[in-house]
């Protein structure tokens, strides 16, 4: 497997972990301010990887 593949489905995961995160942060706000500033550092960190490790996958090409 190439190493390009690995690194883009690690960022692919971790995005998905930074998109799931900020969904349980958003069913357990209450509407304060430090609760608006996690999900949107951690919605658009989820957002970046998870789209640079599908492209990075999807670019690569397969070398066998």
């Amino acid at each position: 497997m190439n190493l390009k593949r690995l690194f883009g489905a690690l960022l692919t995961i971790l995005g998905i972990g930074g998109l799931i995160y900020t969904a349980v942060i958003f069913t357990n706000t209450s509407g304060s301010e430090r609760d608006v500033k996690s999900l949107i550092i951690y919605g658009i960190l989820g957002i970046v990887f998870f789209i640079s490790g599908i492209s990075l996958v999807r670019t690569t090409k397969d070398e066998s």
